[in-house]
């Protein structure tokens, strides 16, 4: 069975400092893209299979969009998101189900909390529980059966890896990131997810992220308008204070952060980044990322600076800033 790369390959992106004392240490892979496409850096293994996660969501979006889902707007930034569960995020999802004439009960992914905490909060007080609504994935699940019905296509067993949605969402897959999938897993969501090298990844969204809308070819003109789409409304992506929303807002970077540590990110002039955390933990990625930009001058530092004020990086000890999260590249 194939696996990720081994800890032999992996090299220090992130330290966590407390004190002037290194406590923890973030080792992975990380790939650097230009404007063309070409390879700029690289460290440790990017040639390793890994899975995505999340950070797959782009690719999942757009492939909706190339079967003839009616997404665009909001609508369509939602579809690409790991969003915060808020009231504002569930009436978009909820909009989207109504244009495919369906309720709740048809989403495929687990009842969650919100990962925003005020909304949790309220959630608790109203007695309502956890919901496959409220669940970070819900928008793309909500893109995803939009894409049956508009099709034809069956809608309770629309996340088996055979359903016609799922073969298109890997062909699609397969034709951005240049390379035959060797693994179909299940995310956390329940939706497949499939495995491709980080180079791969990187490749797939630059493509994306430096599509045209005037494009003469359909897929690019779809991708040029899902990039759109996550700028004008960085609030869908993520949520409030939380880091894909903030870079995106802060620095005009499409950012799509995934589970056990991946990170894509592509600047307004194109350079490109993915990168995996060896050990899972996506605390440093979107600073890793960041740096990595800014070291190939895709964005300022002054501006990065700007954004990075806003993450949660700072280390604590008895409620003072004893350290912090950073780079280490």
């Amino acid at each position: 069975m194939p696996q990720t790369f081994a800890a032999a390959d992996a090299v220090e992106l992130a330290v966590v400092e407390r004190s002037g004392f290194i406590e923890s240490r973030h080792t992975g892979s990380a790939i650097v893209l230009g404007p063309d496409g070409t390879v700029v850096a690289a460290v440790g293994d990017t040639v390793a299979p890994i899975l995505p996660r999340s950070s797959l969501k782009p690719i999942q979006a757009l492939a909706c969009l190339t079967a003839g889902a009616p997404l665009e707007g909001e609508r369509l930034a939602l579809s690409t998101a790991s969003h915060a569960g808020t009231d504002r995020h569930v009436s978009v999802v909820r909009d989207i189900l109504d244009a495919a004439a369906l309720g709740e009960d048809a989403l495929g992914c687990p009842a969650a909390w919100p990962g925003d905490q005020s909304t949790r909060d309220e959630v608790v007080r109203d007695g309502s529980g956890p919901a496959a609504i409220r669940m970070n994935c819900s928008g793309k699940h909500a893109a995803m059966l939009l894409t049956c019905v508009s099709n034809g296509w069956p809608t309770d067993s629309y996340l088996q890896p055979q359903h016609p949605l799922q073969a298109h969402i890997r062909d699609v897959a397969e034709r951005l990131v240049g390379e035959r999938a060797a693994t179909t897993a299940i995310d956390g969501c329940g939706a497949p997810v499939f495995s491709m090298s980080l180079a791969g990844l990187a490749k797939a969204i630059h493509r994306i992220g430096t599509a045209a809308e005037r494009s003469p070819f359909a897929l690019h003109r779809s991708a040029g308008a899902l990039v759109r789409a996550v700028r004008e409304h960085p609030w869908t992506i993520d949520g409030p204070g939380r880091a894909d929303t903030v870079v995106i807002e802060r620095l005009g970077v499409f950012a799509k952060g995934g589970a056990e540590g991946v990170m894509v990110m592509v600047a307004p002039n194109g350079t490109t980044v993915a990168l995996k955390m060896l050990d899972g933990s996506g605390r440093a990625a979107t600073i890793v990322a960041l740096r990595l930009l800014e070291r190939e001058g895709a964005l300022a530092a002054s501006d990065v600076a700007d954004a990075v004020a806003k993450l949660p990086l700072s280390v604590t000890g008895g409620g003072q800033v004893v350290g912090a999260i950073r780079p280490a590249l």
